[in-house]
């Protein structure tokens, strides 16, 4: 359609501008009455405890005098159900089936606008009359090119005077046509891992890595391992130390695995496990050799070193069967 003449965007702004103000739905009742066990499911999900919509000893002491169902569940009243399609029968469909077969066949919600007269009262069923306000012309979006359409639906209830009117919902759609995508850029070069940070402490931690070695520091004093590589012992507070290298097996202690953000030098998801080996300590480190969602507290697992770039190795631990 957003390639068509300027005449024929009048044609057919023509057609659609003729369902302005035509009543779609009238006189639908709601499924259900106003009822407690919907206003508490609603309450408990959005956290309100206003006790005005469960209480009727509390309602009572209001200028209410009685439960009455929360302002803003007025939609969920004339809601259809799960199943409820929309017809093509309908004078909405009807409308729909225009910008469908005119290229707009894609739809997004945009706004939702509602007016509240008065509050819902239990046992109160409810009756709703559906048309369409306004067809706007040809708009272009972020999305892409297409028309708003805004839907009115008048909520009433029966009572000794007639129908009366409690509230207005008011919404929203966009049909268009999307945008026409850009052909994808050539993939750029992996970005790189962030880089390991070396200072004196970590020194011979990295210079075990660079020789295929997974070390750990020993307290010479009290004997305690410790990991990362720090100055002074957390259990004797002695500055002497050792290293020692570890067989490097040892099992998953505890795991997360990385969904986001998402960092352009990973491969998303992965897993990133704590991981206790067999000499005491534990490390953190990619878990290898299983899917992410496969990765199990207990799992048994050996250290690999893995070389990512000329300037970047380090251990990851591959799994190896179960504890």
């Amino acid at each position: 359609m957003t390639d068509t003449t300027s005449r024929d965007k009048a044609a057919f702004l023509a057609v659609v501008k003729k369902y302005e103000g035509v009543h779609d739905q009238s006189g639908i009742v709601a499924l259900d009455p106003v009822n407690g066990p919907m206003i508490r499911h609603w309450a408990e999900a959005m956290g309100d405890t206003n006790p005005v919509y469960t209480d009727p000893e509390a309602a009572a002491a209001t200028h209410f005098g009685e439960v009455v169902a929360p302002a803003t569940m007025l939609q969920v009243w004339i809601m259809r159900g799960m199943d409820a399609g929309l017809a093509v029968n309908t004078v909405t469909g009807e409308l729909y089936k225009h910008f469908t077969d005119n290229g707009f066949g894609s739809v997004v919600a945009t706004n939702c606008e509602q007016e509240y007269i008065r509050p819902l009262r239990l046992g109160e069923v409810v009756q709703y009359d559906q048309l369409i306000e306004t067809v706007s012309e040809e708009k272009t979006t972020g999305l892409g090119v297409g028309h708003f359409i805004t839907t009115l639906v008048n909520i009433y209830v029966e009572g000794e005077a007639g129908r009366e009117l409690i509230g207005t919902h008011r919404f929203r759609i966009l049909r268009y046509t999307p945008h026409r995508k850009k052909p994808k850029a050539a993939p750029a070069e992996r970005a790189l891992r962030p880089r390991k940070v070396v200072n004196r402490d970590n020194r011979a931690y990295w210079d075990g890595v660079a020789e295929g070695k997974l070390l750990f520091q020993k307290c010479t004093a009290c004997a305690t391992p410790r990991f990362p590589f720090a100055p002074g012992c957390n259990h004797c507070a002695s500055l002497e130390w050792e290293s020692v290298e570890s067989a490097g097996a040892g099992v998953v202690y505890s795991h997360v695995t990385m969904h986001y953000p998402k960092f352009p030098a990973f491969d998303m998801p992965y897993a990133v496990g704590l991981i206790e080996l067999d000499e005491g300590v534990r490390m953190l480190g990619n878990v290898l050799g299983v899917t992410h969602d496969e990765v199990r507290i207990g799992q048994r697992v050996q250290v690999e070193f893995v070389t990512h770039d000329a300037e970047l190795t380090v251990p990851a631990f591959r799994v190896v069967g179960e504890n």
